[in-house]
């Protein structure tokens, strides 16, 4: 009886808060809460009236071999500028955006608790990235893990030679999916249709909207749920007083 109850409570306390909608993942350089940052600088401009990120990492998420993470763009020779574009705009909206909490799993790693998983990107995003990409080079599929590091900046793995764009990412789902371990979800969704998330944006932030939409879907089935435990509840406390 006291299992019941407590499932009960854990659907009310955890996976029903609305908090979703307006957070910061704990992660190495996200501010606790999201609150206005007038000063974000350049692509992350978007999300000076409520981010997650500080000015100086606005700033930082422009550099080449920022202190963030000490990641190295130009490993198989100079990323074209139109490529980094897009790069930049990824970290923006990693580090900014208030909107991702449907999609935020616990990690257990040593430079962050969170982090985003298949996160539904507009189409367009997926394609226009890949399109300024795909004459570039890289040496991985994924970019997370398995990077020499001896420098402090990321290098390529022994043994592993750069290749063109298209020789790791044929098409811009594989790019999305996989370039960032499965933090993105490729989808045919466009950007008028409140069910994918844009990286970049002007004016108001779009994405609040799609992140509730997401949120109430995973709501309804746990919904339903709730009610089932509540009858089974119910239930079973007439047997224990009859």
């Amino acid at each position: 009886m006291w299992a019941i109850f407590t499932l009960i409570l854990a659907f009310s306390s955890g996976t029903l808060s609305l908090d979703k909608l307006n957070m910061c993942m704990d992660a190495k350089h996200h501010k606790t809460s999201p609150g206005p940052e007038g000063l974000l600088y350049n692509q992350c401009a978007p999300w000076k009236n409520n981010a997650c990120c500080t000015a100086n990492t606005s700033e930082e998420a422009h550099s080449d071999n920022s202190y963030l993470y000490n990641f190295n763009w130009n490993h198989c020779g100079s990323m074209s500028p139109k490529c980094k574009k897009h790069f930049i705009q990824d970290t923006c909206f990693y580090e900014c955006s208030p909107h991702l909490g449907p999609w935020i799993q616990e990690v257990d790693q040593s430079w962050r608790k969170e982090r985003i998983v298949d996160v539904p990107l507009c189409m367009e995003d997926c394609h226009s990235w890949w399109e300024d990409c795909k004459d570039d080079f890289t040496c991985k599929s994924d970019w997370h893990t398995g990077w020499n590091w001896n420098s402090g900046f990321n290098h390529c793995p022994a043994g592993a030679k750069c290749r063109k764009w298209t020789d790791f990412y044929p098409t811009p789902k594989s790019m999305c999916e996989q370039i960032w371990s499965n933090s993105y979800l490729y989808t045919t969704h466009s950007k008028t249709s409140g069910r994918c998330m844009q990286l970049w944006f002007s004016g108001e932030n779009p994405n609040r909207k799609v992140a509730e939409y997401y949120l109430n879907s995973a709501l309804q089935m746990p919904s339903f749920t709730l009610t089932s435990i509540l009858s089974l509840a119910a239930a079973s406390l007439a047997m224990t007083m009859s």
